[in-house]
């Protein structure tokens, strides 16, 4: 029997409609941690026209152009198989030997062996919350607290407390309060020109921290990435060269405020077991840090020295023009510290100022600052304010410090 053709003008069933279930959701942690307030700020100022005392960025006219551009020149004609070729995870042996000269020069003894090179220091603290920090752990943190480390340990699940400071720091006696009843892992500290305050803890209380540590069984993570920026006073030792606290400091150090941050270039210091540990979660992040920059920068080391001079002779005279200019520019009342090197002042306006409230007013005035409150890992100080005086020229600096006046008087 031959089968009949289907008309053309005979309707078809119609499929069955077609459901879709929603994707599974994020991890919790990427969930509960949010951006970083500061970046959606430079994001809102990044205007030319606006005098931008928000950023933590280095100068860009001082960078060294052509001596970087020179060693990279020299690199890639030297030895472009290595330049290009994948590294090591460690990172390159010889920008490993020279950093170890560095800071054997500057009183820690260190081999290469002693450290590994990651892509930025941002990237040696989040290796180390990998390496260190349990969901649940407990870390103590200054109050105020260098952001992106408050955003890493969010990120790792810890339990961030924040400890009592003073101008000088980490309080002693608070801090050993806070082990005794919270058994913390670890504490993390920027004890040298310190983001946000500006403020440098002093020698006898970097022995202090060093026994409580050894005593207490504490990792002490001491970010340093601003040490070489001094303008005046004298070098305080890295705790991680204090009796007690070799075998418990890991010391985080960069290249991005002293060379360039584009080549992404930091490192931590580390005894065995926690630099194995960031090695291997650095082998399931990157791998490795750029290969051609590690080299260029080992070359670079050469006259580091040099370059370093004259930038801290210009950021000295812009810290400088904002002391000079801060009493006219902000309220009766205000209090603000002096910092010895670095790149931030940090300064508390009279109550009822609110800093946060107040930003879009003074970017409507054209200048820019960082409120204090997401520097704080609970109550926050919201009279709070960083000021960041080593992008503009001493001109510059009086004009935003004008036009800051004119905000917080309107």
């Amino acid at each position: 029997m031959t089968a009949t053709p289907a008309s053309p003008l005979t309707a078809t069933p119609a499929s069955p409609a077609r459901t879709s279930a929603p994707p599974p959701p994020l991890a919790a942690r990427a969930r509960a941690v949010g951006g970083s307030p500061v970046r959606e700020i430079l994001a809102v100022t990044a205007r030319p026209e606006v005098i931008n005392f928000a950023g933590g960025l280095p100068a860009p006219e001082l960078f060294d152009r052509e001596g970087i551009a020179d060693a990279f020149r020299a690199v890639l004609a030297e030895t472009p198989e290595r330049a290009l070729q994948y590294s090591t995870t460690e990172g390159e042996p010889a920008l490993r030997a020279g950093l170890a000269a560095r800071l054997s020069a500057r009183g820690l003894p260190t081999d290469a062996d002693d450290l590994l090179i990651t892509t930025g220091s941002q990237q040696a603290l989040s290796l180390l919350a990998t390496a260190l920090v349990e969901p649940g752990d407990t870390v103590l943190v200054e109050s105020p607290c260098y952001l992106a480390a408050l955003q890493v340990f969010g990120l790792a699940g810890a339990r961030v407390l924040a400890v009592p400071c003073d101008a000088d720091g980490v309080d002693p006696a608070a801090l050993a309060e806070l082990i005794r009843t919270e058994r913390p892992k670890l504490l993390y500290l920027v004890p040298t020109f310190q983001n946000p305050t500006g403020r440098t803890m002093p020698a006898a209380r970097r022995a202090d921290l060093a026994e409580t540590a050894a005593r207490h069984g504490l990792w002490i993570v001491e970010d340093d990435p601003y040490g070489e920026l001094r303008y005046d006073g004298e070098p305080v030792p890295w705790i991680a060269s204090l009796p007690g606290a070799e075998d418990r400091t890991i010391l985080l150090g960069s290249f991005s405020k002293v060379m360039a941050p584009g080549l992404r270039l930091g490192w931590l210091r580390a005894p065995d077991g926690p630099r194995r540990a960031c090695a291997v979660a650095k082998q399931a992040a990157d791998l490795h840090t750029p290969t051609l920059n590690q080299l260029a920068a080992a070359r670079y080391l050469d006259v580091l020295d040099g370059h370093v001079a004259k930038v801290r002779a210009v950021y000295g005279e812009r810290r400088d023009a904002m002391l000079a200019g801060l009493a006219d520019a902000l309220p009766a009342g205000s209090v603000w510290n002096r910092p010895e090197g670095g790149m931030f002042l940090w300064a508390r306006l009279p109550d009822p100022y609110d800093t946060t409230a107040l930003l879009r007013r003074a970017v409507d005035h054209l200048v820019a600052y960082v409120p204090g409150e997401p520097f704080y890992a609970a109550d926050p100080d919201r009279s709070t304010l960083r000021l960041c005086f080593v992008t503009q020229t001493p001109e510059e600096i009086g004009e935003g410090l004008d036009r800051l006046a004119g905000a917080l008087t309107a």
